[in-house]
């Protein structure tokens, strides 16, 4: 299949049946690639080939993205590195470094994407991050952080491999919340990295196999089943997400409208689409939470890259970062005549 263009790699790779098997017997005393489900499994063993394929890499499934994230930072720094990470990216990364991380001695600087990042052993970069949607330009940060001697790591849950492969612009590390887009169903939680060298990839192992945040078969399996319409529901969400941008612009009701299709010069000079995710400010948090309750199509809920669509309050979560009125709105793959009319009639509440 190699010779295949993406999409049909996509749509023909293999999806093997889910065995759940936790041990396999060894063969004449030894070891087979799978003897043990918390150190490899067959069904994750062909997703991460997939995603590897995809992202250009070495990759490696993991029970979830917050579990990548714990991986990629004890597996690859010592007590005392510091880790600069994108400030109005996920939340999740920044409080996981910042509460439970640091315990263990790590230092953490939250810096803006769009300029330099300051001196630090590990650079996390979130292009469209979320939920500001800023985008680095990336080919000068990983080139600027690697002449000062940091570790790279692209957060690309947002674009996926279909619309940014950061290891072709120099990063050493992809990770993906895979429980978004990449499976893009809302039914299966995991995360994933994609290492530029083989080698990273057997020390993340590794640490996968003593600390046990593999990924189990049914998750890895429905990525498998998810995966195979992401071309299609990327280039679907990114299209339609556009559309609701400009006519959010243009809405009374609305402040501010955050998404790099929007005329983000840097952006364009890396993708052509600019994915399912947008935030826009409503006056405060109190409409905000209205436009929430008068949603009929959009289901009010958390996470991002499901074929249905959401819509949050962010401040609802973090307060001390983003705008009381700031929504989040995940597109899927509704109609987007629908969806602007549930938009507007909640904005006009």
């Amino acid at each position: 299949m190699t010779d295949y263009r993406r999409d049909t790699r996509l749509a023909r790779g293999q999806v093997p049946p889910v065995d759940r098997a936790t041990i396999h017997a060894y063969e004449n005393a030894t070891p087979g690639p799978f003897f043990y489900q918390r150190d490899a499994h067959p069904v994750g063993f062909e997703a991460e080939r997939l995603v590897g394929d995809l992202d250009g890499g070495h990759a490696l499934l993991f029970s979830s993205g917050a579990g990548a994230t714990t991986a990629l930072v004890l597996a690859l720094l010592e007590p005392g590195a510091t880790v600069a990470v994108a400030e109005g990216g996920y939340f999740g990364t920044l409080a996981l470094m910042e509460t439970e991380l640091a315990r263990w001695g790590l230092n953490v600087v939250a810096f803006d994407q769009t300029g330099e990042a300051p001196d630090a052993d590990l650079v996390w970069l979130e292009p469209c991050a979320n939920p500001m949607l800023t985008f680095p330009d990336l080919d000068a940060a990983v080139a600027g952080a690697h002449s000062a001697g940091a570790i790279v790591v692209v957060d690309n849950t947002v674009l996926s491999p279909v619309l940014l492969r950061p290891l072709e612009h120099g990063a050493d590390f992809v990770l993906h919340s895979a429980t978004k887009i990449l499976a893009g169903h809302h039914d299966a939680l995991l995360g994933v990295v994609s290492c530029a060298r083989a080698e990273d990839r057997e020390r993340l192992a590794g640490f996968r196999t003593l600390s046990g945040i593999v990924a189990a078969p049914d998750p890895a399996w429905l990525l498998l089943r998810g995966i195979k319409t992401l071309a299609l529901r990327v280039e679907r969400q990114s299209s339609t997400a556009l559309e609701l941008a400009r006519r959010l612009a243009e809405h009374p009701a609305v402040r501010h409208v955050r998404y790099p299709g929007l005329g983000d010069e840097v952006a364009a000079q890396y993708v052509d689409a600019f994915g399912p995710l947008l935030s826009f400010d409503v006056a405060d948090g109190e409409k905000a939470t209205r436009v929430e309750t008068g949603l009929t199509l959009i289901e009010n809920a958390t996470s991002l890259g499901g074929v249905g669509s959401t819509l949050e309050a962010r401040a609802r979560w973090e307060p001390t970062r983003v705008p009381p009125g700031l929504l989040r709105l995940s597109v899927g793959l509704e109609d987007v005549e629908d969806l602007w009319a549930d938009l507007a009639q909640a904005l006009g509440g």
